[in-house]
């Protein structure tokens, strides 16, 4: 009876119900792991140590990426034999390689060099064996089609760019794990739009860990960090869901997304990209220092400095990049060179707002206390 019903059972018939039970199964193994996870950091002492860089004041576990890892791990193994079995296996193989170079970086320390190998090596895997690349430009610079190999090196480029992007930006309580969550939901969508069920599965799947991990995270009592276990795993996730996207939307002309993916995707990302950008400036043009040396000029730690708590920042940076996405959808019509310089103006435009209207309450209260 049950080999009756696996062998009639198709998860496309019954979507909803599929990526509801991926979601929950996700939060239910992450959110019961994350408890054991605690009070095993407690008793071995595997503690973030507060430094100069550090916006905490007190020693908070940072294994959070083995709770992430298990519930989006757990869900491709038990739904893989209805999906896309070769996708899902070699995802599974490159979070699982990502997975024990960050925990060995968060429980030791792993040179930038290895990581930056590891990382080539699994995005490597993921780009030749799936065929799935960006195959052009999608007209920017009226590029269309790029050769194969240079394909496949602007791929690894990108890959590396988001993967890198996203631990940089794991830095104030919540933050890295909203964006996350908040992209992933919308991958969520456009694969379902685009009928890559397998695809959808393991964004829902990442949601479920995700949702499950900012409990804790937000915890003043239970707090647990993402560390870099965690920000390789779903910096590489991001990367896929990103590449695979634009290569859905490139491939089928009749796609509502053909000619904007690029522009969509970058907005979906647009503050770990624009943060990194503006990181590298700062550090190679102005400092005149190694791009990689870590310092607290990214935007959350500005936020920070003018006086916006934790919550606060999370709060006003994820509503900007959700605006910012909210824009990029309502101008999928435009050219997409447009698209893009459109993108830049207005996703910048928003994220100096939060420090307009503090240099305004700030003016207010100095004219207060001269009128005082």
């Amino acid at each position: 009876m049950i080999k009756t019903l696996l062998d009639n059972f198709s998860p496309s018939d019954n979507a909803v119900i599929w990526l509801i039970a991926a979601f929950i199964l996700a939060f239910i193994i992450a959110y019961r792991t994350f408890p054991t996870i605690l009070y095993v950091s407690n008793e071995k002492h595997l503690m973030d140590e507060p430094d100069s860089r550090s916006l905490h004041s007190t020693k908070t576990p940072t294994l959070g990426g083995i709770g992430i890892f298990l519930g989006v791990i757990v869900v491709i193994t038990i739904v893989g034999a209805f999906l896309n079995t070769k996708v899902l296996l070699l995802v599974m193989g490159g979070l699982t390689v990502l997975f024990f170079l960050g925990l060995k970086d968060d429980l030791t320390v792993l040179s930038p060099g290895k990581k930056l190998v590891g990382q080539l090596f699994v995005a490597s895997l993921l780009i030749v064996f799936t065929d799935t690349r960006i195959i052009g430009f999608s007209s920017i610079l009226d590029v269309y089609t790029l050769p194969y190999w240079v394909s496949v090196g602007f791929t690894l480029f990108v890959y590396i760019l988001i993967i890198n992007a996203y631990n940089l930006i794991d830095g104030v309580d919540g933050l890295a794990g909203t964006i996350a969550l908040t992209a992933s939901a919308i991958f969520v969508y456009l694969f379902v739009h685009s009928h890559d069920l397998s695809l959808a599965t393991i964004a829902i799947a990442l949601c479920g860990s995700l949702l499950a991990f900012l409990r804790f995270n937000f915890s003043l009592s239970k707090k647990i960090f993402m560390g870099d276990t965690g920000s390789m795993i779903v910096g590489f996730l991001l990367a896929f869901f990103t590449i695979s996207f634009i290569n859905m939307a490139q491939v089928d002309e009749a796609s509502d997304y053909y000619r904007a993916s690029p522009a969509l995707a970058f907005a979906l990302l647009f503050y770990p990209f624009i943060d990194t950008l503006r990181i590298f400036f700062i550090r190679i043009v102005i400092h005149k220092t190694s791009p990689f040396k870590a310092d607290k000029n990214h935007i959350h730690h500005w936020f920070i400095k003018i006086g916006y708590s934790h919550l606060m920042t999370t709060i006003l940076i994820c509503s900007i990049n959700f605006v910012i996405v909210c824009i990029a959808f309502n101008m999928l019509h435009l050219n997409l060179n447009t698209q893009i310089i459109c993108l830049l103006l207005y996703g910048i435009a928003l994220y100096l707002i939060p420090f307009g209207l503090h240099k305004i309450k700030n003016n207010s209260k100095i004219t207060e206390n001269e009128a005082s």
